[in-house]
């Protein structure tokens, strides 16, 4: 999910009562929400970062040295202002033990909701590359936002009248999250399993069928297939169900039986990394030979980073 998502996530669990556990607990875990994200600077590499994103950090072993790594950080920056005399009088006691369960929390809430969309992440690295999706929320979804965003505002004026207002409006905001996102990750599977039924009463065998979320309209989703060296999609959308035609499983080739396909994967850093990260792998052919290398989930994508040319003189 995008930094906007962590952080109110991060900010909504800190108003269900954490904060109070330990002084500077608000910052720490919005922090914490994010910092799996320090992978980031690798998009410096272009199409290359797609290997090493939602990787490393995002992994279990991360999961344990980053919660420590920030909150010795955090008990430290304590200690420096206190020494300098520059610690706030109204923050309370920095408590390492309460901080280091509020950085726990934040991290780990990080991977669950990257996890959600069809992006993907690598929970289990280094130890497996496997690539975990859920085909649950787009990306960036508004609806998410307002609700934590709506949510976080409506407990921090309830924390006016007291702690027990506060918490109790967080904890229902939390609810409210998470049965929103239960709820479109059951549309999300409800959606495969009739595309999938559909296209074998077309006579087609889909290998892989992927609910793809969409921006701004949770309810509908990109249906996307592949099987038998093909591919295809159709929307889909709550109420209306499937909206095919007559060829809808007719697909096109995928072009992944192209011998410059496994070529570009041994000769161009782009390339490999692309099949690498890729779920759902297309290649063409160009005019001039040149081998054009893209992804189902992201065909409408204008950057250069969900799509890879490999110039035909390294494949010969």
């Amino acid at each position: 999910m995008d930094n906007l998502t962590h952080s109110m996530a991060g900010a909504v669990l800190g108003q269900m009562g954490l904060k109070r556990k330990s002084g500077l607990g608000m910052p720490t875990i919005i922090i914490a929400a994010n910092i799996p994200d320090i992978d980031a600077t690798c998009t410096l590499l272009g199409t290359q970062s797609l290997a090493l994103r939602r990787g490393l950090t995002h992994g279990p072993i991360a999961m344990i040295v980053l919660p420590l790594i920030l909150t010795a950080l955090m008990f430290a920056f304590d200690r420096w202002q206190a020494k300098r005399g520059t610690r706030p009088a109204g923050r309370p006691p920095v408590r390492f033990l309460w901080l280091w369960l509020i950085a726990q929390i934040g991290t780990l809430s990080h991977p669950a909701l990257d996890w959600l969309n069809s992006y993907g992440v690598r929970l289990l690295s280094p130890f497996s590359e496997q690539w975990f999706h859920g085909d649950t929320l787009f990306i960036i979804d508004v609806w998410l936002w307002a609700l934590l965003i709506g949510g976080y505002i409506w407990a921090r004026r309830g924390e006016r009248a007291g702690v027990a207002p506060m918490m109790q409006r967080a904890r229902i905001v939390f609810t409210l999250a998470c049965a929103y996102i239960f709820a479109n990750g059951v549309l999300s599977g409800a959606a495969e399993a009739q595309a999938a039924d559909w296209l074998r009463g077309q006579g087609r065998a889909p290998e892989l069928v992927v609910a793809n979320p969409q921006p701004l309209v949770p309810w509908a989703r990109e249906m996307l297939w592949r099987g038998e060296g093909r591919h295809g999609g159709f929307p889909y959308s709550l109420g209306a169900g499937l909206a095919v035609q007559a060829n809808s499983a007719e697909g096109a080739a995928n072009g992944m039986d192209d011998p410059g396909v496994a070529l570009a994967r041994t000769r161009d850093a782009d390339a490999r990394a692309f099949l690498f990260w890729s779920r759902m792998p297309v290649a063409q052919r160009a005019d001039n030979g040149d081998l054009l290398l893209s992804d189902q989930r992201f065909s409408g994508r204008a950057s250069p980073s969900f799509s890879v040319r490999v110039p035909a003189a390294l494949l010969d």
